[in-house]
């Protein structure tokens, strides 16, 4: 039906006023960003709170801020709060406010690092929590003092690594996983497959938790000067409430003091006048202090390039299951305009993740190969970059890796859910008409045949023997044959692999830093500009949309979103990974951590 005049001139200028209405919008962003910087009175209190999900990076957003809306603080957003903090004249002192969080072990050991870099300053850093598990207490240990309220309590009790096995369930249900494994430690499909833990898989746990335990126990008999053994025996008799923990005779915690107690002695230790308030200033204000007002994050450009999340093809994604996907195409995409950008010098990969799909970090592989031709490609790995994670390593001029970062894990599986029996129990009938000898060979109800599953072998062997095996003996300067025996999915801690030639250094974002500008042939002591990519979604992007925009709207994705977050953590967990076990229906080989370990 045709539009009348009086009807077009009408959508005419209310598309013009609502374009009016949006510039506006914006510019009250812009200039409520500009205008909204915190005054940093002397001689602050910074705190910084240790808790939640702490992704390794999410974007600054102004627009959220001003609205009101809460935002996630990340791990790199925590860590520049420090570097700020250690370089602004106007903060006196750092306060950690430490709860739960999502760190693992690998960014525990970053945190660290960067309290005691933030400790060469000069500046007093306390630590105070309510309630302390072993990688609590192992962040607050690199404080200077560490305070917990009297009712608190502190379990540092030890390492427990949890493995969950699905294989009597699925069993109940008639499903029979069908796979194909690489490896003597690849033991990705076993939580499938088995009832139980093999030994294989169990003595790879036992040696990850050695390392673990043996660095836990000498970096605090290191930060609390106690001996090594004397230290064991602390664990082995937790938990303590604070008050014993306080105690001279155990001497984890320097005072059972409430929080306004931990204000009082800090007031004393910076000098203020009797009659002064502590000045305080949180990390949601303080990073509305930008970096280049305190002299960082200026001079010659290196790309960061955040690689996080379970590797697919396609674009990387926010998982409604509590994690970041990370997309070939979205990091070919940076890594490529990091490459022909002749104003970067030098390229840092953050990889953050447990692997995925094998074509996926191959593409990305070939991205990083191509760049590493035309500058410097240095490695900075988070708590855990294995199997597929490593794969996009491998190749890079150097590798930088926490000793407690999970790492290795080179093989590869492929294999598919057998549903005949679920079928059977529900009553559907699944069948097939097939042209083709191979033709049903993604068939749910079938087992592979002994020609499909050779067929899937020789392309597994390919996947490994072919590319992974040599890829990474190329980017290590090995052989075939000792790559394959560090390899077979063994998964190894940063420790471990730089003892055997899988990492070159250990450190974390700040080293991976300082090696590219000393690859890049920048001077040692002057600041460069961090160009962060791929850009990270902020509150403009939702209203906007962008070109990677799914066909969900926000309210069918929000709706989604509270409906997983209702559903209990193992499950959410168990789900996680759902849609890339998913490809593997399609022939899809996967390279993945044979297990997502949690270690408390």
């Amino acid at each position: 039906m045709a539009i009348s005049k009086t009807g077009k001139i009408i959508i005419i200028v209310a598309g013009a006023l609502l374009a009016l209405v949006l510039v506006a919008v914006i510019g009250l962003i812009l200039l409520a960003e500009s205008l909204g910087r915190p005054s940093v009175p002397e001689n602050s209190v910074l705190v910084l709170k240790v808790a939640g999900e702490l992704p390794d990076h999410s974007a600054d957003d102004p627009a959220a801020d001003l609205l009101g809306i809460p935002t996630s603080q990340s791990f790199s957003s925590l860590l520049t709060q420090l570097r700020k903090a250690k370089a602004d004249s106007r903060i006196g002192a750092v306060l950690l406010d430490i709860e739960f969080s999502g760190l693992g072990w690998g960014k525990a050991d970053e945190l660290r690092r960067a309290l005691k870099d933030f400790r060469t300053s000069g500046k007093p850093l306390y630590a105070y929590t309510e309630l302390g598990t072993n990688k609590e207490y192992y962040i607050a240990s690199a404080a200077e003092k560490i305070y917990m309220p009297p009712t608190g309590d502190i379990y540092i009790t030890g390492f427990a690594a949890n493995a969950v096995f699905y294989g009597g369930s699925l069993e109940k249900l008639g499903i029979e996983p069908d796979v194909i494994q690489i490896g003597k430690y690849k033991n990705a499909p076993d939580q499938y497959t088995r009832k139980e833990m093999s030994e294989a898989h169990r003595e790879v746990l036992n040696a990850l938790l050695d390392d673990l335990y043996g660095r836990l126990v000498n970096s605090i008999a290191e930060d609390r000067k106690l001996p090594a053994e004397r230290v064991r025996e602390l664990i082995d008799n937790a938990p303590y409430n604070a008050v014993q923990a306080a105690d001279k005779g155990v001497g984890l915690l320097d005072g059972a003091k409430y929080r306004d107690e931990v204000y009082e002695e800090l007031h004393k230790r910076l000098g203020y006048a009797k009659e002064d308030k502590l000045r305080t200033i949180s990390a949601g204000s303080y990073k509305q202090v930008p970096a280049e007002s305190l002299g960082l994050n200026t001079g010659e450009r290196i790309a960061v390039i955040y690689a996080s999340g379970a590797i697919s093809t396609g674009r990387s994604t926010n998982s409604p299951f509590g994690a970041q996907t990370m997309g070939s195409d979205t990091i070919v995409e940076a890594v490529n305009l990091a490459a022909e950008d002749e104003t970067i010098k030098a390229i840092v990969l953050r990889v953050d993740s447990p692997g995925g799909s094998a074509l996926a970090s191959d593409l990305m592989w070939h991205a990083i190969e191509k760049a590493k031709a035309k500058k410097p490609v240095v490695v900075s790995m988070g708590d855990v970059a294995a199997s597929g994670g490593y794969y996009i390593a491998c190749n890079a001029n150097k590798i930088v890796a926490e000793p407690s970062t999970l790492t290795g894990s080179i093989g590869v599986f492929l294999g598919k859910p057998v549903l005949s029996g679920f079928y059977d129990w529900v009553g559907v009938n699944s069948q097939y008409v097939l042209k083709g000898k191979n033709a049903g060979i993604f068939r749910e109800t079938e087992k592979w045949t002994e020609e499909e599953r050779a067929k899937f072998q020789e392309q597994a062997n390919s996947i490994y023997y072919d590319n992974f095996v040599p890829k990474v003996a190329t980017g290590r300067k090995m052989n075939n044959e000792k790559v394959d025996s560090l390899g077979q999915g063994r998964v190894w801690t940063g420790n471990q692999a730089k003892a055997n030639g899988l990492v070159d250094e250990f450190g974390g974002l700040e080293k991976a830093i300082e090696i590219a500008k000393s690859l890049a042939k920048l001077p040692a002591d002057q600041e460069v500009k961090r160009v962060v990519l791929p850009k990270a979604e902020t509150l403009l992007d939702r209203i906007f949309g962008t070109p990677e925009d799914s066909t969900f709207s926000e309210s069918e994705r929000r709706a989604q979103e509270a409906l997983i977050r209702s559903l209990p953590e193992d499950v959410r967990r168990s789900l996680r990974y759902a849609a890339l076990f998913d490809r593997m229906k399609r022939g899809e080989a996967m390279m993945m951590l044979p297990y997502e370990l949690e270690i408390r």
